[in-house]
């Protein structure tokens, strides 16, 4: 081969690499677009399908810091005898089986709201033991000590819930 056939070659071959070069780029460009949009249109489609129960799991769990909240606690678990330590188990009791009852709900929250929930039922328990070391004598004056004791400070079932509100405002 001669000098000038070898340009020749480089003269043609370079135009085609570059337009090689250019349709690949755009055709990469094109295939991420088309792959973007499937996922947007299959997230779309499964929110049509899971935002419901996704909000159905808040609700419930709503109502689980509503149930555990320790003002409507006492006053809905009355105490069976007059012994102080069977009324704390009973409270105690109440509340882990409100929670066992919503487990399956951490499936459809974010990791720091069921944490968040978990900390709140295990500060409610804390404060009923709390309570319970206090004086008191009777199941009726454990039930005193507890409201009074919740009195001075905010349920820790009501930053839970007002945490888990924000996390639904989130959501849309």
């Amino acid at each position: 081969m001669t000098g000038d056939q070898i340009f020749q070659l480089f003269a043609y071959t370079l135009p085609s690499l570059v337009t090689g070069l250019i349709a690949f780029y755009f055709f990469r460009l094109h295939t991420r677009n088309e792959d973007g949009r499937r996922r947007f249109l299959l997230h779309k489609d499964s929110q049509k399908d899971t935002l419901p129960v996704r909000l159905q799991a808040y609700e419930r769990m709503a109502l689980f810091l509503e149930r555990i909240a320790v003002n409507s606690l006492v006053v809905r678990v009355a105490p069976q005898s007059k012994n102080k330590t069977d009324y704390e188990n009973l409270l105690i009791k109440n509340v882990e089986d409100e929670f066992d009852h919503n487990l399956s709900q951490q499936i459809y929250m974010t990791d720091e709201c069921w944490n968040i929930i978990k900390a709140a039922k295990s500060a409610t328990i804390q404060i009923i033991r709390s309570a319970a070391m206090s004086e008191s004598d009777s199941a009726d004056k454990l039930r005193e000590d507890i409201l009074t004791q919740m009195i001075e400070k905010q349920s820790p079932s009501a930053t839970a819930l007002a945490f888990v509100k924000k996390e639904i405002g989130d959501l849309w």
